[in-house]
């Protein structure tokens, strides 16, 4: 846990010392990564009869094939096109080596047997979860690392089990929250609006996928599994279609506002 807090003091005095307010630069969004959460080894949240890795890994292919479709100058990198396992590290560190301009990760969501009813959307950003039901997601998404080698050494110290590990992200002033969280809104107002989902808002929480990533990134659970008409909505091919292309269009409005606003 004292390693986990000096990674986190260190990068948030890197952040503020790299970084170069909007308006002084040209600002262009040419390449993004697409992250499909979990896979090979890690099946996520478990349906009825589908996992949260292979529903993630469609709309994943499907969102980047749309944007290569519609957005000729904008280059699409996969953290993972099948299924194979992907370490957290990697994923944030593929999208920063590339030099990303924007990070989408995609998964599903679940719930305790005894709340199978609810069901919608949620897109989440880098920061301080504010209920336990957000703290909650974050643990599952995070426990991924436990199935990697040497995770303790990794990962300094961070426990995905223990809600103080979670609460130190908040230490972490994120330099990309306000773009982030333009572009997550903007990705649940297109599932409201022209999807027809159940938008759950935006929300924060300590991903640590996303504390990684030098870029916009955001998190995006497209539906729930622990649901049944959800599960069978997201298995549905024009289902994972009309998800991808929400996505799509919010991207396409983040580009188009950040790029004409410089």
């Amino acid at each position: 846990m004292k390693n986990f807090v000096s990674i986190i003091s260190l990068t948030l005095l890197f952040t503020l010392a790299s970084f170069i307010p909007v308006g002084v630069r040209d600002i262009r969004v040419n390449k993004v990564v697409i992250d499909a959460g979990h896979g090979g080894k890690d099946s996520g949240t478990i349906g009825k009869f589908s996992k949260e890795k292979d529903v993630a890994l469609k709309i994943a292919r499907e969102l980047g094939s749309i944007i290569n479709k519609y957005l000729k100058d904008v280059e699409v990198i996969y953290t993972r096109d099948n299924d194979t396992f992907v370490e957290l590290e990697q994923r944030a560190q593929l999208a920063n080596k590339n030099g990303a301009d924007v990070f989408i990760s995609i998964h599903c969501n679940a719930v305790p047997r005894n709340k199978e009813k609810i069901y919608g959307t949620e897109t989440y950003v880098m920061g301080l979860h504010t209920s336990e039901a957000n703290l909650e997601v974050a643990k599952r998404e995070n426990s991924v690392i436990l199935l990697e080698e040497n995770y303790e050494e990794r990962y300094e110290g961070f426990d995905p089990n223990a809600p103080e590990s979670h609460i130190l992200f908040s230490l972490y002033q994120n330099a990309y929250l306000e773009n982030s969280l333009s572009l997550a809104q903007k990705v649940e107002d297109q599932f409201k609006n022209r999807v027809g989902r159940k938008s759950r808002g935006v929300k924060q929480a300590g991903f640590w996928v996303l504390y990684r990533t030098s870029m916009p990134s955001i998190l995006v659970e497209v539906g729930y599994l622990s649901n049944p008409k959800e599960e069978k909505y997201l298995n549905d091919d024009l289902g994972q279609t009309y998800i991808a292309s929400g996505i799509f269009r919010a991207f396409r409005d983040y580009k188009n506002e950040i790029e004409n606003a410089h």
